[in-house]
């Protein structure tokens, strides 16, 4: 199996001298910041830092035996012969790392292929619209519930559970929707874990050790994942060998590319002054990837009035709407980029004896091959004459290995990035203020 590589090549300044790194050197301009990361390296493959007791996905994937994912795959594919949908019911972590895989790796046009399951996502905001559009739709479709959140009073879960809660009870009658109700959840306590024991739904454990961001190799991603026709042992086995390569007893800085990925990232924000990351792809399906990511970082690093701004763009679509920004505009931000190597499909742009268009210039050539040619432009214009340093993530295909690994990469390189900023990558205390300020507006007793 090919693993994901890291190509400095338009990274200007700060990728001359991460090529340098890779190959054994310690630049003179890099080694205080050099020795801070290889410090929190160890803070973080030892577990001695802050928030080391949510440290729990760090040995998660090498725990994904197949004894442990059989009662996720069982249950799934129970849901998978009784229904068309299921409604996955979550907010934050508890969906972002499910979605974003469902859009990867479902077929794009998926709503167009008879039989292929389904997976809708409420919880994650509170438009009254969205949800009476979904409850009309629910009337003609059947469908399974899958409800995700520890404590089960997280606003916007909890008030999406209730309604859909309420639908397929009356849909299907009290006894069949309990059989159609699976919940993922604390172990031992909480209003969810509560509600489940009195009605007898399927369970599964949102780990104590395991942040919602950081849950996606949980049941809370793994069962949404499984029911979506997603083969999650690959998406194991991709994690457990970037757990192999990143997690070991001594940091190596010629192979370990969350280590790499820290140092250059930190160098551009804490000696360069770049204050924004902008992820971006062009690979449509990695949309919502994108959403995942700045959730992990943002929520991890945005404290203590320090922290790299995470944001996102979908190339070549955002090329003709913010490419002006990023070509020209103020030079705040560095450019990490997903580059895929491969297609499932072939697809050859045709040629036309009139050529009103002007585009039998690349008749004959796969659209791929015009992606590719797209990327590697738009890399050269944003660094050379843009000085906007570029990093390619190299990813060999678009499938479940390289998703495991790609997951894994960005929650490593996260605990590593935060440890050097000095601050816990694992809490998030500022989450807590709008809620406390919408309680006293809707009236909550004791708020």
């Amino acid at each position: 199996m090919e693993n994901l590589k890291l190509d400095f090549q338009f990274g200007l300044e700060a990728g001359q001298m991460l090529e340098a790194v890779k190959s054994g050197q310690k630049p003179e301009k890099l080694s205080g910041l050099q020795s801070q990361v290889e410090e929190a390296f160890l803070t973080l493959t030892r577990e001695s830092g802050k928030g080391h007791e949510f440290l729990g996905w760090l040995h998660l994937p090498g725990q994904l035996s197949e004894e442990a994912l059989a009662p996720i795959l069982e249950k799934a594919e129970d849901f998978r012969k009784k229904s068309q949908i299921l409604v996955c019911i979550g907010i934050g972590g508890s969906y972002l790392g499910a979605k974003a895989l469902v859009e990867c790796m479902t077929p794009q046009l998926a709503q167009f292929i008879m039989g292929y399951p389904r997976v809708i996502f409420a919880g994650h905001q509170l438009c009254e619209d969205y949800y009476s559009e979904l409850l009309a739709a629910l009337n003609h479709y059947d469908y399974t519930v899958c409800v995700i959140s520890k404590s089960g009073t997280t606003t916007e879960p909890a008030i999406a559970f209730r309604l859909v809660r309420e639908h397929i009870e009356k849909k299907y009658g009290k006894e069949e929707a309990r059989q159609r109700i699976t919940v993922i959840t604390d172990k031992e306590k909480g209003a969810l874990k509560t509600l489940a024991d009195q009605e007898g739904y399927t369970s599964f454990v949102v780990p104590d050790n395991v942040g919602g961001r950081y849950s996606v190799l949980t049941p809370v991603g793994l069962f949404p994942l499984a029911l979506s026709g997603i083969d999650i042992r690959k998406l194991a086995q991709g994690a457990q060998s970037m757990q192999k390569l990143l997690c070991t007893e001594k940091l190596d800085w010629t192979s370990n590319i969350a280590a790499q990925y820290t140092l250059f990232r930190q160098y551009l924000y804490m000696q360069q002054g770049k204050k924004v990351e902008l992820l971006t792809n062009f690979e449509p399906r990695l949309l919502y990837f994108g959403e995942w990511w700045k959730q992990l970082f943002g929520e991890s690093e945005g404290k203590e009035g320090k922290g790299i701004f995470p944001s996102s763009a979908n190339f070549t679509t955002d090329l003709h709407s913010l490419g002006q920004y990023i070509q020209e505009g103020e030079r705040l931000f560095f450019e990490t980029v997903l580059s895929m190597e491969s297609q499932k499909t072939e697809l050859v742009v045709p040629f036309e004896e009139a050529d009103l268009d002007k585009m039998n210039f690349v008749a004959g050539k796969r659209v791929s091959y015009v992606n590719e040619k797209a990327e590697e432009g738009t890399c050269m214009a944003h660094s050379q004459q843009g000085s906007v340093p570029v990093l390619r993530i190299r990813i060999p295909h678009l499938d479940e290995y390289s998703l495991g690994q790609l997951i894994y990469f960005f929650e490593f390189a996260c605990g590593l990035s935060g440890y050097t900023l000095e601050v816990n990558p694992f809490d998030q205390p500022g989450v807590e203020a709008y809620k406390k300020n919408m309680f006293k507006l809707l009236g909550k007793p004791g708020a």
